[in-house]
């Protein structure tokens, strides 16, 4: 393990990360009609190329709200959404994948806890259940739930399904906002937010409450 965290590779995107939130940090940020008037600048290929950057950017530990509420500021509700699931769920499944090359078979060799034996479990037979509460209430940075699921044993598709289903009401609801910064309100964002809180406490509830039996595959 120490021999990997001294990986010049691991290194350098650690380093990478650092000077980007130093830089998000520190410089002076534009304001929303030069935000726009430089995306316009770019052209038709802006929202391709925007996609990119936020799907790349966002497998690693950065947060992606910055990116949502951009999303909602250049291109409106309608066009926004869709391009921060599209994103959210690139990022997350390459994350997923990535952590599940590099790291699975290390680490599913030391889960001897019985704890974590257990919600290693869940993941795999009710992974669908698990990933979509915890995208829905977002407890933890989206970042670390992709982590964790490519360690543990969930399955590539409910994960990858749990997650455009779960990442839906808080990316519409900070599009939305996105795009009320510009000057359009719209009273569906509480709403959506509300919902969607309300159902990730529900599955996370059922999720603990339900026997995980051998017999229960997803």
């Amino acid at each position: 393990m120490s021999r990997r965290l001294r990986d010049p590779r691991l290194l350098a995107v650690g380093l990478a990360c650092v000077a980007i939130f130093v830089a998000a940090t520190l410089l002076p940020l534009p304001s929303i009609d030069q935000v726009r008037a430089w995306a316009d600048s770019v052209g038709p290929t802006f929202p391709f190329l925007f996609f990119l950057a936020y799907a790349l950017i966002t497998v690693f530990p950065i947060p992606r709200t910055f990116f949502t509420l951009s999303c909602g500021v250049l291109f409106g509700s309608l066009t926004g959404i869709v391009i921060a699931i599209s994103a959210t769920t690139v990022s997350a499944v390459l994350a997923f994948l990535a952590v599940r090359a590099i790291g699975r078979e290390w680490f599913a060799e030391r889960m001897t806890h019985p704890a974590v034996r257990s919600i290693d479990a869940r993941l795999e037979r009710r992974g669908w259940l698990a990933v979509g509460s915890l995208r829905l209430i977002a407890p933890l940075p989206f970042s670390v739930i992709n982590y964790c699921s490519g360690i543990s044993a969930v399955r590539t598709l409910p994960y990858t399904l749990a997650t455009v289903v779960g990442v839906i009401p808080g990316t519409v609801s900070v599009v939305i906002l996105g795009d009320a910064l510009t000057g359009q309100t719209n009273p569906a964002l509480l709403i959506v937010s509300g919902v969607g809180v309300t159902l990730g406490i529900i599955g996370l509830v059922l999720d603990a409450r339900m026997p995980v039996a051998s017999s229960d595959r997803t």
